[in-house]
C-alpha cells in the first residue's frame, strides 16, 4: 500500500477518532455493529490518507461529489473569505453570493431557465422539484426508473428504484416505476442501442397509458444513471422522453445531482443528449460538497406560476452563503483550468481505451461503459451468459467476491466505489494523468481476484 510521510502517522489520534466514531456516530445505510469506518486524517487533490501512514487514490470522489478534489485552495479560500465577511443570512433576504451563484447557474442552463431554488442537498432538491411539478400540473403521480437513486427523504426514497427503497415503504403512495434502457441487460431483448431506445420508449408510453396520463405530474430521470449502473442513455432516448412528456402534459425532471457540474464533461449531463427538461435538480459537484448545497433550476414557464402565488416550501439554510461562495469559486476554476474540456479528453483518450483493454484481458469483466470521468466495470461469472459475479443486492457471504476485489484495490492504495457486481470509476476531475493511469493499473491487477472466482 502506498505510504505517505511518517510525520502524519499518529496512532493515538487514530485510536481516539475510531473510538469516538464507534461509540457515538450513527452511520447511514449501515448495521452499526458490522462496520469499522476508516479514520481519515487529511486529503489533497485526488488523494486522502489515514493516521497509519496509508494514502489512497480517491476513485469514488467520496460519494461522487468531490469534483474538484480534496482541499482545493480556491474553494477553501472562498469559504474562509465569506466566513470573515458574512457567515450566514436568512434566505428571505437578498445576498450577493447567493444571487451571483443563481445567475451563473442559470447562464449554463438552457435558454428559458432564469430562476434557481436552493436547497441543502440532492434529496430535498428532488422533493421540491416534484412539489413544483405537482402544483403546476395539478397531478400527483410521478414515474421513476427501477434502476435509480434519488435520495433518502420521503418522496425521494419512494422514487428511488434500488433496494434502499424497500424498507422505507410505504411512503409516498403516488409513485410508479418503469424500466429504463440498459442494453447489456436489456429487459426488452433488444439487439442494438437504437432498438433498446425504441423499445424502452414504447414501454414508457405503455406505463403512462396504464398508470393514467391524467394522473401523472412528472417523470424524473437521472440523465446518466449513477449508483445503479452508470447507464448512458442510448441515442434518441432522452429526446423521446421529452416528446412523451409533451404529448401527455407531464413535467420532465432531470436529476443531475450526481452527473451535473462536469462529471461527464458537460455542465449538465442532459446537454450531451439533445434534450431540454422542465426542471433540473443539482447538488454534489456544484461546490464539491465542501458545504452542503443543492437546488432546482426552474424553467421560466414553471417559475411564472409562482409569480403571484406563494411556493409552499422553504429551508432555513437555502442558499447558505458559506455554501454559495465555493460554488462561485467552482465556476472560476472550471473556466480557468478548462475542466470540462479536460474531462472529455481524459475520458476519451485515457479511461475509455484503458478500460476496454482491461475488459479484453479479464474473463470476469462483462462490459465497460461510461463517459468523461464516470465509468462502470460490470463483473460477471460467465461472459457468455452475463451472470453477475454476485447476485443483485448481495450481502454477506454472497458479496464476498466483490469485497475481496475492493480489498485488493485498497491494499494497493486505491479507494474504490463498488455497488452490487460493479466497480464505478469516478475520480476527482482534477486528478493528474499519471494518477489516473496508476489507478487504472491498480484496478487491472486487482481484477485477478475476480478472475480467480470465474476460473475456479
Amino acid at each position: 500500500m502506498t505510504s505517505i510521510t511518517d510525520s502524519v502517522i499518529d496512532l493515538d489520534e487514530n485510536a481516539r477518532v475510531r473510538a469516538n466514531d464507534r461509540g457515538h456516530v450513527f452511520h447511514s445505510w449501515s448495521a452499526q455493529a458490522l462496520i469499522d469506518p476508516t479514520p481519515v486524517a487529511g486529503g489533497q487533490g485526488a488523494t486522502f490518507w489515514d493516521y497509519e501512514g496509508n494514502s489512497y487514490l480517491d476513485f469514488s470522489s467520496q460519494l461522487v461529489n468531490l469534483n474538484l478534489g480534496h482541499q482545493h485552495p480556491d474553494l477553501v479560500a472562498a469559504i474562509q473569505e465569506q466566513a470573515g465577511r458574512l457567515a450566514t443570512i436568512q434566505p428571505s433576504m437578498a445576498n450577493d453570493v447567493r444571487g451571483e451563484l443563481a445567475r451563473r447557474i442559470s447562464e449554463i442552463a438552457p435558454d428559458g431557465f432564469s430562476k434557481v431554488f436552493f436547497t441543502n442537498g440532492g434529496a430535498d432538491a428532488v422533493e421540491n422539484a416534484v412539489r413544483m411539478a405537482r402544483i403546476v400540473t395539478g397531478k400527483r403521480k410521478v414515474l421513476a426508473m427501477y434502476r435509480s437513486y434519488h435520495g433518502n427523504t420521503s418522496t425521494a426514497i419512494t422514487l428511488t428504484g434500488d433496494p434502499r427503497r424497500w424498507p422505507n415503504e410505504p411512503s409516498d403512495g403516488s409513485v410508479a416505476h418503469f424500466f429504463g434502457p440498459y442494453a447489456y441487460r436489456s429487459p426488452f431483448h433488444s439487439s442494438s442501442p437504437d432498438e433498446e431506445s425504441a423499445r424502452a420508449l414504447e414501454h414508457l408510453e405503455q406505463t403512462i397509458v396504464l398508470e393514467g396520463a391524467s394522473t401523472i405530474g412528472a417523470i424524473i430521470i437521472e440523465s446518466v444513471v449513477g449508483t445503479n449502473g452508470v447507464l448512458v442513455p442510448p441515442p434518441g432516448y432522452l429526446p423521446g422522453v421529452r416528446a412523451l412528456c409533451d404529448k401527455y402534459g407531464i413535467v420532465y425532471i432531470a436529476d443531475e445531482v450526481m452527473v451535473g457540474f462536469g462529471r461527464i464533461g458537460e455542465w449538465f449531463a442532459f446537454q450531451a443528449f439533445d434534450v431540454v427538461p422542465d426542471l433540473i435538480t443539482f447538488a454534489k459537484g456544484v461546490n464539491s460538497g465542501y458545504v452542503p448545497l443543492g437546488g432546482v433550476v426552474i424553467s421560466d414557464a414553471i417559475a411564472a406560476r409562482f409569480d403571484t402565488v406563494a411556493f409552499p416550501g422553504g429551508l432555513t439554510y437555502s442558499g447558505h452563503p458559506l455554501a454559495c461562495a465555493p460554488g462561485l469559486a467552482t465556476f472560476e476554476v472550471f473556466a480557468r483550468d478548462g475542466i470540462l474540456e479536460r474531462v472529455r479528453d481524459l475520458g476519451a483518450r485515457i479511461v475509455g481505451p484503458r478500460l476496454r483493454e482491461i475488459a479484453a484481458a479479464h474473463p470476469s469483466v462483462g462490459e465497460v461503459r461510461g463517459r468523461g470521468l464516470f465509468w462502470a466495470i460490470e463483473l460477471v461469472k460467465d461472459a457468455s451468459t452475463r451472470e453477475p459475479l454476485v447476485p443483485f443486492n448481495a450481502s454477506g457471504a454472497d458479496a464476498a467476491p466483490m469485497a475481496a476485489f475492493a480489498a485488493a484495490c485498497r491494499k494497493e492504495g486505491l479507494w474504490p466505489f463498488t455497488h452490487f457486481n460493479r466497480l464505478h470509476v469516478a475520480p476527482p476531475l482534477v486528478i493528474s494523468e499519471d494518477d489516473l493511469v496508476r489507478g487504472l493499473d491498480i484496478i487491472d491487477r486487482a481484477l485477478a481476484v475476480t478472475d480467480a472466482v470465474v476460473t475456479a
